[in-house]
């Protein structure tokens, strides 16, 4: 058993919370909507008030918001002094999972290690389902004894995980698979919209090309969607699109052309623009059979 904190409660971090508490830690989170975070007092979480107050209270504390701004946000609080940064003391390790740009990262990474603690990047690649059916990955970016001190409490969250080298690295190897995600989704899309305007059923074309040689794992479970949208999302076309621009810039940085990420943004754009930034990012989908002419 382990006293660990949970910074960003949402529909990732919740479910991460609660596996820990589930194998029998102690956790202590905080989430800037506190009632969006009430549910998991239930499973035995203790609410503190600020991101500092986790901190102070853990010895390992997670980490996991939506973006480079709000993860500022929670290191540095309303006025500097409530923020998880303030709450870091020797011996203490921050594991960031949120997905944001390399460079903040580091910064950040700096910032902790002057106060005498450690932090990782640790994002994860997976959805709500790889999550709750216990397969989720994590990839892992800092000093490597710290990671080695923290890798089991990773592992009670996903079971692979893997050490890919120094701070910051492990953002930058998130941002590059998620490219791969949102092209595939685009691909996808076009393949069922051109099967169903030349007269295949919708459902039957989805289900040859999920179960052909092109199924991914995340076609399996996120191409249904273009049948059926979730109520609410697993991971959004805002999310998506931030990670994308994020890896346009990396590309822009490194002069790594990313031809098929730029398309697949400007889709992403359409999606956004009929007013679909917070349905599932296979919404992608249905930006596409718009322009295509294709029923709903």
């Amino acid at each position: 058993m382990a006293d660990l904190g949970y910074i960003g409660l949402g529909t990732m971090g919740g479910r991460m919370a609660v596996r820990l508490l589930a194998n029998g830690h102690r956790v202590t989170g905080y989430n800037r909507t506190r009632a969006r975070a009430q549910p998991l007092v239930d499973h035995g979480l203790q609410l503190a008030g600020s991101p500092r107050a986790v901190v102070e209270a853990a010895d390992v504390t997670f980490v996991m918001v939506s973006d480079s701004a709000a993860l500022n946000a929670v290191a540095d609080g309303r006025d500097g002094h409530d923020g998880f940064i303030a709450g870091v003391a020797p011996g203490k390790t921050v594991i960031d999972m949120s997905t944001v740009s390399p460079a903040l990262s580091r910064a950040l990474a700096a910032r902790v290690r002057e106060r005498g603690g450690e932090m990782l990047d640790a994002p994860v690649s997976g959805s709500v389902l790889t999550l709750e059916q216990g397969k989720l990955s994590i990839m892992v970016g800092g000093d490597r004894a710290a990671f080695d001190r923290v890798r089991p409490l990773l592992e009670d969250i996903g079971p692979t995980v893997t050490y890919v080298g120094g701070n910051g690295l492990a953002v930058a190897m998130k941002i590059a698979t998620n490219i791969s995600v949102a092209v595939q989704m685009l691909a996808f899309a076009e393949g069922v919209a051109l099967a169903e305007k030349s007269g295949i059923a919708r459902d039957t074309a989805v289900g040859v090309m999920t179960r052909s040689a092109i199924g991914s794992p995340m076609l399996q479970y996120r191409g249904p969607f273009v049948l059926q949208m979730p109520d609410n999302a697993w991971f959004s076309t805002d999310m998506m699109q931030k990670d994308l621009l994020l890896a346009l810039e990396m590309g822009r940085q490194l002069q790594v052309p990313l031809p098929t990420t730029a398309a697949a943004n400007e889709w992403l754009t359409a999606a956004r623009a009929m007013g679909l930034g917070e349905r599932d990012f296979a919404a992608v989908f249905q930006a596409l059979e718009r322009a295509a002419g294709v029923q709903s």
